[in-house]
């Protein structure tokens, strides 16, 4: 009997630690695909599933990255030659966060916007992170954004042409703005990094405008005589308006579609926004995003100069891009983030 006690307890004991073993093995390898960095200040619970998000046409995840060099040549050689004895303005444009619609959709309306209204026709290049148009536009990568801004310099006359560089994602309270578009390894960009992008460029006239919270932290280490830069937040604050349900950020939505749909100036469609945003986060109660807006008299006075040679067009009305299909089997459901 003691015999058999004894084998009853060695065999229970090898269960255990087998169950032990592979309970530990799972959770390692669970913990392992975890992204490093996730998108900062938002609950990422309700997000999809990266493999549902994956389009079925793009490749995997390593033909994607293989892919970029071309996918990057083909935007470049879209950009046209600037059109000359007048200032031009080039857009570059970054939807950092694959996860929601909203930024794609914000990128891309701005795009609409100056093309139809502020006479940029070939003069823009999107870069977005989004399942719907990774196998047709660039990824939102601080590499290709790199390239994007060497590119229109080389099209740019530097004393007179302007660069327009919209920025719209998640941002951190150590103001980084987040990029990303799972499973894909890209990194996330600070503000020396946008730094070190013009430390060497031609580019003198810039206007940076960066939707994001906490995107008032990048305004140091940009500015400088001959830039002008707007912010949706202060440093140490969130702005709002993001979320798989959200078409538009609200920043996007006070700075672009109402302010510069009803004005044709920079400082103008600002003082409609940050009028705008107060009245919403007033009327929401939430805490105050305070956007910031930086500028000089040169740069004000080579956007004077840009506006007086154009022929502004009408009003562009805002319209999201359709959501890309996915399987509808009730397992995902939309959730509103106000924090941007």
């Amino acid at each position: 009997m003691r015999r058999l006690l004894v084998t009853i307890f060695t065999l229970a004991f090898a269960l255990g630690a087998v169950g032990a073993f592979v309970f530990t093995r799972e959770h390692v390898q669970q913990a392992a695909v975890v992204p490093a960095v996730q998108a900062p200040d938002r609950d990422k619970a309700d997000a999809k599933d990266s493999t549902e998000q994956w389009p079925d046409d793009a490749g995997s995840p390593e033909q994607v990255m293989y892919a970029q060099p071309q996918l990057m040549q083909d935007a470049v050689q879209r950009l046209l030659p600037r059109t000359p004895e007048k200032a031009n303005l080039y857009l570059v444009g970054f939807a950092g966060d694959g996860d929601e619609n909203v930024f794609r959709n914000e990128v891309e309306f701005v795009e609409r916007q100056f093309v139809q209204r502020f006479d940029a026709a070939g003069h823009t290049l999107l870069l977005i992170n989004n399942p719907a148009t990774v196998a047709q536009r660039p990824l939102a990568s601080l590499t290709n954004l790199g390239t994007a801004i060497d590119a229109a310099a080389g099209r740019m006359d530097p004393d007179q042409d302007i660069l327009l560089l919209f920025l719209t994602s998640h941002g951190s309270r150590e103001h980084e703005l987040y990029v990303g578009l799972d499973p894909l390894p890209l990194d996330q960009i600070t503000p020396q990094d946008l730094s070190d992008l013009f430390a060497d460029s031609p580019i003198r006239y810039r206007v940076i405008v960066i939707s994001a919270c906490y995107s008032g932290g990048f305004i140091d280490a940009l500015k400088n005589d001959t830039t002008m830069i707007i912010t949706a937040a202060r440093a140490d604050r969130a702005s709002f308006g993001c979320g798989t349900e959200s078409e538009i950020t609200d920043f996007g939505r006070a700075f672009f579609v109402e302010g510069l749909n009803n004005s044709d100036s920079f400082p103008a469609a600002f003082a409609t926004a940050s009028s705008l945003i107060d009245a919403w986060e007033t009327r929401d109660d939430e805490e105050h995003s305070l956007p910031q807006f930086a500028t000089t008299p040169q740069i004000e006075a080579r956007l004077k100069a840009w506006r007086s040679g154009i022929r502004l067009g009408p009003p562009v009305p805002f319209k999201a891009a359709a959501p890309p299909p996915h399987p509808d089997d009730g397992s995902l459901t939309a959730a509103t983030f106000r924090l941007h």
